[in-house]
């Protein structure tokens, strides 16, 4: 019955109405040859259409004067002015360059598009009107792309906090607001606007992380993303492939990086069109040593996209990725061992698998004049294993008995739908969004002993070791139905207001059995506790939001929105038994919404800036306290509701274009930003004693980067600079920490620097960098399971070096 309801509420959306003009033509070069994929730009930059294989464009406007930007790689930017009478049939010449442009005249062009990439009131099937939005410029960046250092990768994204455990970036993690950053799991993380986790709803844990050799641009969109990508408090990561060459058939790019702890890495990446199919494809293989004892790792990630372009109208695109990892893990340290040595190991039969296989079938249609829609149908089977010695006392030696073995099978699909529409009502410009998607997933996660050896082996043991003290094996199903809808209400020229809604139905279940064996003082087993479960929880809710946008002038744009968000609990939550901390099983949904105030916009091209104020309100928020566990009666680390959060929040990134402002020649480049968060975070309500009052968990109050970037004809050099103040991982605040296990008491503040380089001749291009050059010790978290529990260390200085070639 409810799913009718969606689909008559669906239908019933379907208005179709029309632009007062049509602009339509031809781009050429100067050999009136057409030329395809042009993109064209209003003047604010918003991307309007592309040309055609046969460099055909048309697209509708209100206004009957326009101010139109043509921009392709290989030929010179065009800025046009229009008016109605000339909208139809209009032939626009490119002139392609006649010299060799040097590295910084193509960073420098980059830049000037940087500004039209920002995200838009609209782009694609998607609305972004007065929602806090970021965009990361990959190609620009100057970060160790081949380590995935999304320290660097992510300098420019305002209060990300990161957890930093290796020096090959196998896994991101990053949180921001408050949010806990492992494995990304409160943002809805996607690439090319499908998702990529594990389970969106019921484990939302992001085990695979595409290369960022291969990326475009990362795109993030706060806690407003709710309504249109799902019900996270920390809103959309969407990281965007690289698009197929559209001038070769046949495009070849290697990169061979060689670094410290004997890292190596390889991306090689091929692309081109031909008629109307594209591809763009590469392989991404990793090795090394790890920066601690016990911590070797090898990586292997494919990745191929086709399109056909079947005319203007209609595009389909198929994605197909694979990831496969081993890392050995050194585990955590107490925080004496840390002291003593932050980077020893008492672990030596520690190992994490990985085995990701991601499918996307992608297709496009322009239904008319006005109206777009898009379908995915995206799909994931994968695997996550670990097996290994992890009990609670850090320090103790290990026994050399049988392991801690944790697998997740997880196996999902669903669908996509986009439906966008602009039109006119009374008088004025209007753009509505609606889209319904639909998410099943079949999921096993399984805890049990592992074998007694020490190789890679995640073969079941539990004949062999019948009495081992935490077993369960649990299937976990999970059903989804959403739809949602926004509308771009334009009252003038300068000021939109844009409602939203999601309606979300979830059924989830966690079906199995947990068991507990306890031992007495000499290690015999003196009885088992066995739990079955067999839940079933359906829910269904509304979400709402509202966005508002005035853009007084190119350098000025207020925008404001506030959106309800949603966070279910997941099976890791109840299934999974960690030796340092437990699981309440009262457990409950977190609920609560986000708000954002900002301002935004460019300065004579000289100084770009974004600067807001946020507020996140939290109820039940999942946390871990101090506190003693029934029915043991053992004090440790409880997971469960805390209570009512409030965290409030300055961000604010302020990049200046120093070679304008001092007015430099062409061929130089230099800039300098500010990137600067401060948070206050508080507990107001728990229904536990010694919370209220606290910080909230992974919440520095400062979180500062500052970075200057220099050019000179082919050579780039970047020095960034990274400050966060102290946090919390625990509710209880631990100010001691716990020199037992270390999972609670605080994250100390650290400092980082990075230095970065790069040459460019012809096709060949040098890339090289410092991390840590002052060679802190440093840690950012305490983990309560793998890859600890305890202290996980950071890298110290470590150095890299890339050769790439372009053919």
């Amino acid at each position: 019955m409810k799913f009718k309801v969606l689909v008559v509420v669906f239908i019933l959306f379907q208005t179709t109405l029309y632009s007062q003009f049509t602009v339509f033509g031809t781009v050429v070069s100067e050999q009136n040859q057409p030329i395809k994929n042009v993109e064209i730009y209003n003047e604010n930059g918003g991307l309007l259409t592309k040309t055609s294989p046969l460099g055909k464009f048309k697209f509708n406007t209100d206004l009957e004067l326009i101010v139109l930007v043509f921009f392709t790689d290989n030929y010179k930017v065009k800025n046009l002015v229009l008016e109605s009478d000339d909208y139809q049939n209009t032939k626009v010449v490119l002139n392609s360059f006649t010299e060799e442009l040097s590295e910084i005249q193509i960073r420098t062009r980059k830049e000037k598009i940087f500004e039209l990439k920002r995200l838009k009131d609209v782009e694609g099937t998607s609305i972004y009107a007065g929602k806090k939005t970021e965009v990361v410029l990959v190609n620009q960046s100057a970060a160790n792309l081949a380590a995935n250092n999304a320290r660097q990768i992510f300098n420019q994204v305002a209060g990300l906090n990161i957890f930093e455990n290796d020096d090959a970036g196998l896994q991101l993690n990053i949180g921001g607001r408050g949010l806990d950053p492992n494995r990304t799991a409160n943002f809805n993380t996607r690439q090319n606007l499908y998702d990529i986790s594990a389970d969106v709803l019921g484990y939302p844990e992001s085990y695979y992380t595409p290369a960022s050799e291969g990326l475009q641009e990362i795109q993030i969109i706060r806690g407003a993303a709710s309504l249109q990508y799902g019900t996270q408090f920390g809103g959309l990561i969407n990281f965007v492939t690289k698009k197929p060459n559209a001038t070769k058939e046949l495009e070849l790019i290697s990169r061979n990086t060689v670094g410290s702890f004997g890292l190596y890495t390889n991306f090689t990446s091929v692309s081109g069109t031909k008629n109307k199919v594209s591809y763009y494809g590469f392989f991404n293989y990793k090795k090394g040593d790890g920066f601690r004892p016990n911590s070797q790792f090898n990586s292997t990630n494919a990745f191929l996209q086709l399109g056909y372009q079947f005319n203007d109208k209609n595009k389909l695109a198929l994605e197909i990725t694979y990831l496969d990892y081993l890392a050995k893990q050194a585990g955590g340290l107490t925080d004496r061992m840390f002291a003593e040595n932050p980077f020893q190991s008492n672990r030596t039969r520690n190992w994490f698998k990985v085995d990701w296989l991601l499918y996307n079938l992608k297709y496009n249609y322009n239904i008319s004049k006005t109206a777009t829609f898009s379908f995915n149908f995206f799909g994931l089977n994968a695997s996550r294993k670990a097996v290994g010695f992890r009990v609670a006392r850090v320090a103790t030696e290990d026994d050399f008995n049988a392991r801690d073995l944790i697998i997740g099978d997880f196996n999902n699909f669903g669908f996509e739908t986009r439906y966008l529409n602009s039109y006119t009502l009374l008088g004025k410009k209007t753009t509505f969004l609606i889209g319904a998607k639909y998410y099943n997933a079949s999921n096993n996660s399984f805890q049990g002993p592992g074998t007694d050896g020490s190789d890679a082996n995640f073969t079941k043991a539990t004949a062999q070791f019948p009495n081992f003290r935490f077993q369960s094996d649990f299937d976990n199903p999970n059903e989804n139905i959403a739809l949602f809808g926004e509308n771009i209400l334009y009252i003038n020229d300068k000021f939109s207001i844009t409602p939203g809604f999601r309606f979300e139905y979830i059924n989830t279940g966690s079906n199995g059995v947990k068991k507990l064996t306890n031992f007495d003082g000499a290690g015999n087993p003196v009885g088992t506790v066995e739990e079955a479960d067999n839940i079933t929880k359906e829910r269904s809710f509304a979400l709402l939001g509202v966005g508002f946008s005035y853009k007084q002038n190119k350098a000025l744009e207020a925008y404001a929105n506030v959106s309800q968000n949603y966070r279910s609990i997941t099976f890791s939550d109840v299934n999974i038994v960690n030796p340092s901390n437990a699981i309440d099983p009262n457990l409950e949904d977190e609920r609560g919404y986000t708000a954002d105030l900002g301002i935004r916009g460019n300065v004579n091209k000289n100084i770009s800036y974004d600067t807001n104020f946020f507020a996140l309100f939290y109820n039940n928020r999942i946390g871990d306290i101090f506190t003693r566990i029934p029915p043991i009666n053992n004090v440790g680390l409880l997971r469960t509701n805390v209570g009512k959060a409030r965290i409030l929040g300055i961000e604010s990134l302020v990049d200046f274009n120093l070679k304008g402002i001092l007015k430099m020649r062409n061929n130089y480049i230099l800039n300098l930003f500010f990137n600067t968060s401060f948070i206050n975070s508080e507990y107001t309500e728990s229904k536990e004693n010694g919370i209220v009052g606290n910080s909230v968990e992974f919440v520095p109050d400062v979180n500062f980067k500052t970075g200057v970037r220099f050019g000179y004809k082919n050579l780039l050099l970047s020095l960034q600079y990274s400050y966060l103040s102290e946090q919390f991982n625990d509710a209880s605040n631990s100010p001691i920490p716990d020199e037992s296990n270390a999972v609670r008491g605080p994250i100390p503040a650290y400092n980082i620097l990075d230095f970065s380089t790069s040459y460019k001749y012809k096709f060949a291009k040098i890339e090289a960098g410092i991390n840590n050059v002052f060679n802190n010790s440093y840690f950012t978290r305490r983990a309560t399971g793998y890859p600890g529990p305890g202290i996980i260390p950071s890298a110290p200085r470590n150095y890299y070096l890339t050769l790439e070639l372009k053919f």
